[in-house]
């Protein structure tokens, strides 16, 4: 059994120093935050994690010693072990330091014992802490009060999420989800709501209104209470300390006059029948008006000034993945916040729609199957603000499967509740993908969960902000889409957004877009028209560049010469030297994609390639600068052009024989008689696989019995064996599955392994 402490215990071994504290899951919010108060107090701190992050070293940076891992001999010399409930007793280093007799202590009972000579005053409820503290901290710092702080989230004014001053007070942001809270004995404390909630660690909400009861027998002074909260209100409303807030007749603090922007929001407090002031925030919705109404109460039962309360209010902006602005501009906004209880989902949603956006684009990650379980029901009409809501698998959170209960379970739920835009997208890839798929001008996106569902928000903001820095680029200048779908620009018609799509005006443009490309390292693909092209479903990072414009399609013939921009379809080449008198050049009119491209491959049909008919290339290197290469000193392999791995083909010399128009025209139809009978006409990439040295693809794809094999809707062609084509709605990871079938056959039958002719990009 763990050796237990009483909290003036733990209060002597803290101020008279007696050894190191090592604490379990360090880089965690909760325990680095407790980290940062020992270590400004003077304590001498060791922790341990599974990973070093960005704040295990800024704690190391004040002194504590980071072990990476759990190891039973961290745990060695230390005269206190700390940790939170994720850590079990079964961890190496607490069953060590049962073993050596080193006591161990709650991550909450330790807090509380730091908090024991200062009036410790502490925010609890079901959601809305980690706002109202930060507001709290911010009032009683700018009254000049300078407290030291405990908060479940970085915030951005208070420039951290915990601080230890020498100050009277510390506002602590208490933690319901296992009970902890009632470690506390605060002398004030704030109750937002009460509502059902960690229901794996309670059995309802009547042991949840218990360990509310006893922090609120605990209080020595005030409480100030939500009348607006049903739970709240009926424990605290004929308790001679409770203080009520809210909207309610009732309340001793009410809200009044309040109004919703797309700023934040503006309302008047009175107190009794007195008007005490307008506050104005810069955060949005009702729910924040709320819990600014409750720190102003708890600032003024205090005795701190309202003009410093107002001051500090207006400032506010708001803790990290609290309704957090990542992207804002003309036409979106992205946002990211750690709603995951029904309630909150819904007052977010209510305070994302007062911005007035066109459509809100809520992207949420149920956390924990216990949670999705149990509130069910209480999802299926959170959602209703948003217009689309794209779901992703759940996160666990340590918690092992529920029988089911899953990814569909929510979606599901909220469907059958009438919602038309649902969307389940499963993985964090797929969601991005789903959601940059359906982005408009006018939408904002909210990203909403409290596990790592803020990766999507942080790179959804990230490609925003490339897209703005190559829009002043281009001045206009050619075309250029956020997320265009790259199933429109291949033959195969699949393939998922590329980042950034560019059709540059001239190669002024284009350099200038390379330039920027090589300066910032970002990744630019050179797009001709996608004939042997199979993009994957999440798509192409970066830019990709299609040189459609005009100036990359002129053709000008001089004898036998034929100058052609990179961007001309080999169709319009052949047929132009064939006006021209011009022949040996007929086998490019069956190869459907341009100049460009036909070069970077080396591109050919009819037992012809293209590098027979080139002349000279002109290039532009991935700097900007521009030459052009004789044929000679251009290295050409089957299938690949080493030269345009960092090169651009900008247009091309191609030459040919004087020929008879109609020997031209004979030569075409026997070529197009034998393509149109030997290949298929729905979209395909063209050839899949490269031919063996020992027979060619499609034979042996057709001898192995796989012609009209099929994955989803991608199948193996009954014209030709080493074509896959799109029955419909295939998707990139069908065909990959398809080829990776054709491949095991292969090797497994007649020890022949396959490599793909089609150029694979994406993600």
């Amino acid at each position: 059994m763990p050796c237990a402490l009483n909290l003036e215990t733990i209060q002597d071994l803290l101020n008279e120093k007696r050894g190191r504290v090592h604490l379990l899951g360090v880089a965690g919010s909760g325990m680095s935050g407790l980290a940062r108060l020992l270590l400004e107090r003077g304590v001498s701190v060791s922790g341990s994690d599974l990973k070093e992050t960005t704040t295990v070293r800024d704690l190391c940076g004040l002194g504590m010693i980071f072990h990476q891992g759990h190891a039973r001999e961290q745990v060695k010399g230390a005269a206190l072990v700390a940790y939170s409930s994720a850590i079990t007793p079964t961890n190496p280093e607490r069953t060590q330091a049962r073993a050596l007799g080193v006591p161990e202590v709650r991550r909450a009972d330790l807090l509380a014992a730091l908090c024991v000579d200062k009036k410790c005053l502490v925010i609890a409820g079901t959601h809305g802490k980690t706002t109202a503290t930060s507001m709290l901290t911010q009032v009683l710092r700018q009254a000049g009060k300078n407290p030291a702080f405990y908060i479940g989230a970085e915030v951005p004014e208070l420039g951290r999420s915990a601080a230890w001053t020498d100050a009277e007070y510390i506002v602590i942001e208490a933690d319901e989800s296992d009970g902890s809270m009632t470690s506390f004995f605060p002398s004030s404390c704030v109750v937002l709501n009460i509502e059902e909630e960690h229901l794996d660690h309670y059995e309802s909400i009547v042991e949840i209104k218990e360990a509310f009861s006893v922090l609120f027998e605990q209080t020595r002074e005030r409480i100030i209470y939500c009348v607006d909260d049903a739970e709240a209100n009926g424990l605290l409303q004929q308790n001679l300390r409770g203080i009520g807030y809210g909207f309610g007749e009732k309340a001793h603090y009410r809200i009044l006059n309040l109004e919703l922007n797309a700023i934040g929001s503006k309302f008047t407090i009175f107190r009794g029948d007195e008007e005490v002031g307008q506050l104005q925030l810069i955060i949005p919705g009702q729910h924040n008006a709320s819990n600014a109404t409750a720190v102003c109460a708890m600032a003024l039962e205090l005795g701190i000034p309202f003009l410093a309360i107002q001051s500090a209010l207006a400032r506010f902006g708001g803790a990290a993945r609290r309704f957090e602005v990542k992207f804002f501009d003309k036409d979106w906004m992205v946002v990211d916040d750690y709603a995951h209880h029904p309630s909150e989902v819904r007052a977010t949603l209510a305070a994302a729609k007062s911005r007035g956006y066109k459509r809100i684009l809520a992207v949420f990650q149920p956390h924990r199957y216990s949670r999705t379980l149990l509130l069910k029901e209480n999802f299926a009409h959170a959602f209703d603000d948003a217009d689309l809501v794209f779901f992703t698998d759940i996160y666990p959170s340590s918690e092992l499967p529920i029988s089911g209960v899953d990814g569909l379970t929510l979606p599901d739920t909220v469907k059958a509740a009438g919602h038309a835009g649902v969307v389940y997208s499963g993985t964090l890839a797929g969601v991005k993908t789903d959601v940059s798929q359906q982005l408009l001008p006018g939408d904002m996106v909210l990203v909403m969960g409290a596990g790592d569902i803020y990766t999507v928000a942080l790179e959804l903001a990230a490609d925003l902000k490339i897209f703005r820095k190559v829009e002043s680029l281009v001045e206009g200048r050619g075309v250029l889409k956020a997320y265009e779908p790259m199933r429109r620009h291949t033959t195969l018609r699949v393939g998922g957004p590329a980042q950034i799509w560019l059709e540059p005006e001239d190669e002024e443009i284009l350099g200038k877009a390379v330039a920027f490309c090589a300066k910032e390292s970002i990744a630019l693909t050179m797009i001709g028209r996608g004939s042997n092209l199979l993009v994957k479903d999440h798509g192409i990072r970066g830019i990709c560049v299609h040189l459609g414009r005009k100036h990359f399609q002129r053709i000008d013939i001089e004898g036998k010469f034929i100058e052609a921009g990179a961007g001309v379809r080999l169709k319009e080449i052949v047929f132009a030297a064939k006006k021209a008198g011009l022949g040996g050049l007929e086998f490019m009119e069956g190869i459907p994609g341009n100049l460009g491209g036909a070069l970077r491959m080396n591109a050919g049909a009819m037992q012809s390639w293209i590098f027979e008919t080139v002349a000279s290339v002109r290039v532009m290197d991935r700097e900007g600068s521009i030459q052009e290469i004789p044929r000679e000193k251009i290295d050409v392999a089957y299938r690949s052009v080493p030269l345009f791995r960092d090169h651009i083909a900008l247009s091309a010399k191609l030459f040919g024989k004087a020929e008879e128009s109609a020997r031209i025209q004979d030569t075409l139809a026997q070529f197009s008689k034998k393509r149109w009978s030997s290949q298929p006409a729905a979209p395909s990439a063209g050839c899949t696989f490269k031919n063996d040295e020992t027979i060619p693809a499609g034979k042996l794809i057709d001898e192995l019995g796989l012609k009209n094999t099929s994955v989803g809707a991608a199948r193996i062609s009954l014209e030709h064996g080493n074509f896959i084509v799109n029955d419909g709605g295939a998707k990139a990871s069908d065909v990959l599955a398809l080829m990776e079938k054709v491949k095991e056959t292969a090797e497994r039958a007649r020890g022949i392994r396959l490599e793909a002719e089609v150029i694979i990009l994406g993600e």
